[in-house]
């Protein structure tokens, strides 16, 4: 009997229709999860959330039926669903805001039998046995979902359904729930329905992916598949350049449509919200004005027409505009609940002759006492304050993470900017921060800063310093750290703006800077350009090991390189077939944006990064394989792979409007695709070469030059550099070539 059981799948839904109204929301929907997990995704108004909330009785299906392992749910109320077996992660964790976090796993335990008690609870999640005696509402973001985790746990399911458990989270939380998403499928003893928007966590934790697309599930794909082929994400979840292309019908794509590179883009001539802070007239007996009232004076404008001239505008043109008024240092945080501490670096800041502006990025509406109000950031989100302060924590956070990104960049003369505070509160400044140009002093103190920072410092100059204590009131340790980090800020602050007259007096004199990408096997091409360059330009060479191409390109972005020779792309193999040194989506952007003189190549694209052999995906065991050394595994691409590719930089190169030199080493693009060594391959390299011959559109400021060399013989070498010199003029100048 118990066998027969088994073979029953945990979960089956047939034919499930659920309307609001005369809306039907879900349509026939089929879904079988027999054990381990499984990750659902689509956009936004698909149906996810209605999903979760039929399975758990909370909304009333029209029709179809929902099986736990053969016995019907439909007819139950949502307490009966949770007796027999069904635990619910509910999207925005729903949590008692005056209940601590031990009364809300005491409250649940015992529901059902099982291995999973308060105390293994605990020892699972350690930072809520430190917090079990803090209210609801007095967690951060990633203690709350952990906690709406644990209450799930506790009740020991045979059936986790868990919605959007990654939402508004910090990028460090994000990877502590994949890892325990993965850990509950390998034990077996719960299977796990995860409901998700961020593809890299949905294809990590589960084997296949289900996609749902109005109200439907449109297919079921293999994980690895989908997460390794950009283009089928963009095609089937409207994300990236198809996604206002309405590709989508009855799930098939049109084809020729999804493979058209994405035209530029002017911005939008639709109409703006203009918000007034005060509506009337302030006195000094005026209340702080609330959101809904500036919501509801706000007025429509149309906008003017576009000048194109102002669309071509060179991004130098715009930092400079910014250097009016007095220099200010950012002290930037959530004042609701580190008002103290903010308060405390700002007054060190203050006092030591800087201007220091504190700002308020704080979710929970209410009014503190600072120079920029949370509610005046808000506004500068695109939907306006309403999408800032709701009822979801997470959704709350991601957003005044962007308004506040948005707030920063329209801000004069801005000479750093420091922050305090928890996970959440650097998952708020971080990404403003990273937008600002590298070389402007920003620190960053946290609990959070002696793990991996990665995730918040990016490409970016941010300084990390640990908390020590938590950062929760002012103590004796708390003084000593806050005032070391402020005084280091204002140090840095200083030693830059003494050294302001000096650069401007020495600029002329000083080499243009070129980033250069290498890689061990392109090192000695790499070597050889920069010893024909060092006597007129700077070159600063960036190991292509994903963060390294980002830094090249933050380089970029923040004016600070002349030009480029980038003939290491090989990060693209990682981003396209995932491996462990990927590049983001944003590869090749920032020579876009600038227009920049671009030298490019096809270097390493013969390899896919992997760690020790044995983390190599199970997918890829049977691939030609080279043990780099005891921690570094790589792997030869095969022709498919090399045209997938040779399409994807071809269609950037095509985006690129500066002037552009693209070299094709047909001797081979590094030094194991040379004559007689191990990657050599010469269907796979004409395979990337064809890709590229197809698909970039040549003109005489965009070329593709091929040579019959290997990527690190001299006269690959030679040849770069003659390129590059024609392109960026004599040292010191840009040379831009008429399209």
């Amino acid at each position: 009997m118990a066998d027969a059981r088994r073979a029953t799948p945990m979960l089956e839904v047939r034919g499930l229709d659920v309307y609001y109204g005369r809306s039907h929301a879900l349509q026939g929907v089929d879904l079988t999860l027999d054990t381990g997990v499984l990750s659902v995704i689509g956009r936004n108004g698909m149906g996810k959330t209605t999903l979760c909330k039929t399975i758990m009785g909370l909304v009333r299906a029209t029709g179809g039926s929902v099986l736990l392992r053969g016995e019907d749910l439909l007819s139950l109320q949502p307490a009966q669903v949770a007796r027999l077996g069904v635990g619910y992660v509910p999207q925005g964790r729903r949590l008692w805001r005056s209940l601590t976090v031990d009364e809300h796993l005491r409250m649940i335990a015992g529901m059902r039998r099982g291995p999973w008690t308060v105390e293994r609870i605990y020892d699972t999640f350690p930072r809520l046995a430190e917090r079990k005696t803090s209210g609801g509402g007095q967690l951060s973001g990633g203690e709350q979902q952990m906690l709406a985790i644990a209450r799930a746990l506790v009740t020991n399911p045979r059936l986790l359904i868990m919605d959007e458990p990654t939402e508004g989270l910090a990028p460090v939380i994000v990877v502590q729930v994949e890892e325990m998403l993965v850990r509950l499928g390998e034990e077996g003893d719960i299977s796990v329905l995860v409901i998700e928007q961020n593809i890299g966590v949905a294809t990590a934790v589960s084997k296949n992916v289900a996609i749902m697309v109005n109200g439907r599930i449109n297919r079921i794909i293999e994980s690895a598949r989908l997460a390794s082929d950009r283009d089928l994400q963009q095609r089937l979840l409207g994300v990236g350049r198809h996604s206002e292309a309405g590709l989508e019908i009855n799930g098939e794509t049109n084809g020729d449509a999804a493979v058209r590179p994405a035209a530029p883009r002017l911005p939008s001539s639709a109409p703006k919200r203009v918000y007034i802070s005060n509506p009337t007239p302030p006195t000094r007996w005026s209340q702080p004005v609330p959101i809904a009232r500036i919501e509801a004076s706000a007025r429509t404008l149309s906008s003017g027409v576009l000048r194109l001239e102002e669309a071509a505008r060179p991004r130098r043109d715009a930092m400079a505009a910014r250097s009016s008024g007095p220099p200010t240092v950012l002290v930037v945080g959530t004042l609701d609940t580190k008002g103290e501490e903010l308060r405390f670096i700002r007054d060190i800041v203050g006092g030591s002759g800087l201007r220091a502006r504190l700002v308020d990025v704080s979710t929970s509406g209410k009014l503190s006492s600072c120079d920029v109000s949370a509610q005046e950031i808000a506004l500068n989100h695109p939907r306006g304050g309403s999408a800032v302060f709701g009822p979801d924590r997470g959704s709350s956070v991601t957003a005044m993470a962007d308004a506040f990104a948005n707030w920063l960049r329209r801000q004069p003369e801005i000479v750093g900017v420091i922050s305090a505070g928890g996970s959440g509160g650097a998952s708020l400044v971080a990404p403003a921060m990273r937008a600002l140009p590298i070389g402007v002093p920003k620190l960053i103190i946290s609990s959070v800063a002696s793990g991996d920072v990665a995730p918040y410092v990016g490409p970016a100059d941010i300084t990390m310093m640990y908390s020590v204590t938590d950062v929760q009131g002012l103590n004796s340790i708390s003084r000593q750290v806050l005032a070391n980090g402020a005084n280091a800020l204002v140090g840095m602050v200083k030693a830059r703006l003494d050294a302001r007259g000096e650069n401007v007096r020495e600029v002329s004199a000083s080499l243009p800077a070129v980033g250069l990408t290498m890689f061990g096997v392109t090192t000695p091409a790499v070597q050889q350009i920069a010893a024909a360059l060092r006597a007129d330009y700077e070159c600063l060479v960036f190991h292509a090991t994903g963060i390294g191409g980002r830094s090249m390109e933050k380089l970029v972005d923040s004016g600070l390189l002349a030009g480029v020779i980038d003939i290491t792309t090989t990060e693209i193999c990682d981003l396209l077939m995932g491996g462990v040194f990927p590049a983001t989506e944003d590869r090749f952007g920032a020579i876009i944006r600038t227009r920049i003189p671009y030298v490019g190549s096809v270097g390493a694209l013969d390899m896919v990064n992997f760690g020790s052999p044995e983390t190599i995906p199970e997918r890829y065991r049977g691939r030609k394989l080279h043990v780099h050394n005891p921690q570094v595994t790589l792997m030869r691409t095969t022709a498919e792979e090399n045209e997938r590719m040779g399409r994807w930089i071809g269609e950037r190169l095509n985006a690129m409007d500066g002037p552009v030199r693209f070299f094709l080493p047909e001797g081979g693009v590094s030094a194991l695709d040379a004559p007689g060594q191990p990657f050599r391959d010469l269907d796979a390299d004409a395979a990337l070469f064809r890709a590229l011959d197809q698909t970039v559109r040549q003109t005489s400021n965009r070329q593709l030059i091929r040579l019959k060399r290997n990527i690190n013989e001299p006269e690959f070498a030679a040849a770069i550099v003659t390129a590059f010199r024609s392109l960026i003029g004599r040292p010191g100048t840009r040379r831009w070539v008429a399209r």
